[in-house]
């Protein structure tokens, strides 16, 4: 039953780059108001944030009987305990990617959602809200262009450290490096677009920045329908760079660029090519190419989340299950290296 005129009170659990993100999102949103946040240390005086209640320890803002909602932005080996808690506090709980550090970790997560079926569970896979992306899968669905025959994929930046965010190189707080943090949307990607994988090989490499995290991995991954998709998620792009070409049987589709606040992965766009009909094979494809100026992927995201509680709807996008496959998925590749096998599964 849709509650038009309810508002629900939100807290935000970590607010730092991304939960100042969301924070716009959730204001913007005529059925959510910010009452709460929690972080560790605040850059601006306490007063800016009026009459918003802050906290240093989010079991203390867990207390507040007024909060509905809560968005959860905190490093990997605290997100899902944060999510366990809001959910047995009686909240709606939103949280970003990666779910934990481990499969283990979504996967007692899920156990306490199964305690609270009336209340709803999203993670944040926002790469999916993008123009680019929605235009991808609306041709692919189509069928115009045929079947996914092969998926090869490249993301990357140059380093894994960057500002307030040195945890990422520490593995008992993240626990993993580049794959793990930024890779995992293109795996999510490629799970959303050709299924779930059921056959991995890969190289996990950490020789060029040296933590105990990769900065490198290197995935093939193969669907029990016979789709192969390489990956290459890279902490040593010094262009950063967003690329994902997919061959179909009737055509293609490259996504090249990505916006973000960096503005440093290039111009978001899609190209999408049709076979020359000419009985000239030199000429190629016939190619349509659509550029995207603005990234609203935050707030429709957002907005996607707050219907499911207005609507009492079920969470197709980002559920619960998304995040464990393609978690599962993430793991696999991290375990087909024999090496990082040895090295972090056998201590």
């Amino acid at each position: 039953m849709l509650m038009s005129h309810s508002v629900f009170n939100v807290g935000i659990a970590g607010y730092g780059v991304v939960g100042k993100r969301r924070r716009t999102c959730i204001d913007e949103h005529p059925n959510f108001k910010t009452v709460a946040i929690c972080d560790l240390c605040f850059e601006n005086s306490l007063e800016d944030f009026g009459d918003i209640s802050t906290y240093t320890d989010y079991t203390k803002m867990l207390e507040q009987e007024q909060l509905d909602v809560l968005f959860v932005c905190l490093p990997n080996n605290i997100a899902p305990i944060v999510t366990i808690a809001g959910l047995g506090s009686g909240l709606h709980v939103f949280c970003e990617k990666p779910p934990g550090r481990t499969v283990d970790d979504i996967s007692k997560v899920m156990e306490a959602e199964l305690r609270a079926p009336n209340l709803k569970l999203m993670y944040g896979f926002n790469h999916r809200y993008h123009g680019s992306v929605k235009k991808a899968l609306e041709v692919i669905s189509s069928g115009e262009l045929g079947e996914i025959i092969n998926l090869r994929g490249v993301y990357g930046k140059s380093k894994i450290i960057s500002k307030n965010s040195d945890w990422r190189s520490k593995r008992e707080l993240s626990g993993g490096g580049i794959l793990l943090d930024q890779g995992i949307h293109m795996v999510d990607l490629m799970r959303m677009f050709a299924g779930n994988f059921s056959e991995y090989k890969s190289f996990i490499d950490s020789n060029f920045w040296n933590y105990d995290v990769e900065d490198n991995a290197y995935a093939l991954m193969k669907t029990k329908s016979g789709v192969v998709a390489f990956l290459n998620s890279s902490a040593t792009q010094w262009r950063h760079r967003f690329n994902l070409e997919i061959s179909l049987t009737k055509g293609a589709i490259t996504l090249s660029g990505i916006l973000s606040s960096s503005k440093s992965y290039g111009p978001e766009k899609i190209i999408i090519s049709y076979p020359n009909e000419s009985e000239n094979e030199g000429e190629g494809p016939r190619e349509v190419t659509v550029k995207y100026d603005e990234d609203n992927s935050w707030c429709e995201e957002t907005n996607y989340f707050a219907s499911c509680i207005l609507n009492d709807s079920k969470v197709e996008q980002g559920a619960s299950s998304d995040a464990f496959e393609t978690m599962k998925a993430v793991y696999n590749i991290y375990l087909a290296d024999e090496e990082w096998k040895l090295k972090h599964e056998l201590k």
